[in-house]
């Protein structure tokens, strides 16, 4: 930064690069939304905070804004602390993520996005998604139940294959996919973001 001085006036000329604060936001269950959380949040230097810790004052101090969550029953955790912020965020850069066990598939991604986001949101958000894993013994009691149910009715089906038989033999044998490769399209998502307004 510089100063001009003359007799009648100053004038500040800013000289340097104004720094973009960007702010990581999740839910988590299992751990595997947080695993994904810390790696952006790290790789750009963001702020790194739990959904239930933040309100709208703090968040519109930001310029960049990421909220990630898991997904149950192909719904995204607590995507309304988003989706219902939008007129006031106007201008922010914002994206969504979300973790499941699932493969990244594009018909299943095309899926999850059309189950959770209404009509013109996705103009605004951009939406990624990563595949986490399955740990049972991390699930809260109410998770646990609603699992057990599905464990019954995978273990009533004959001829399980691919994803099925996969789902059933993690309630034994935990799955984490996370990795800070699957992370790199949102990270070089927003590396471009301010590139392009450094």
């Amino acid at each position: 930064m510089r100063y001009h001085l003359s007799s009648n006036y100053c004038i500040i000329i800013f000289t340097g690069v104004v720094k973009i604060k960007g702010i990581v936001i999740y839910r988590s269950k299992s751990g595997f939304t947080r695993k994904y959380a810390v790696i952006i949040a790290e790789s750009l230097k963001y702020d790194l905070v739990e959904q239930r810790e933040i309100n709208m004052n703090r968040l519109r101090e930001f310029d960049n804004i990421i909220y990630g969550a898991g997904l149950y029953a192909i719904g995204i955790n607590g995507l309304s602390f988003i989706t219902k912020k939008l007129t006031q965020l106007q201008g922010k850069n914002i994206a969504v993520f979300a973790c499941g066990a699932t493969p990244a598939r594009k018909e299943d991604i095309e899926n999850i996005k059309s189950s959770n986001f209404r009509h013109g949101e996705l103009e605004k958000i951009n939406f990624f998604y990563m595949r986490g894993g399955f740990d049972y013994k991390k699930l809260t009691l109410v998770d646990k139940f609603l699992m057990s149910l599905l464990k019954i009715k995978l273990k009533a089906k004959k001829d399980l294959k691919g994803d099925a038989l996969g789902m059933l033999n993690a309630y034994s044998h935990p799955l984490d996919f996370t990795s800070e490769k699957n992370a790199l399209p949102i990270i070089d998502h927003f590396r471009e973001l301010e590139a392009a307004n450094a």
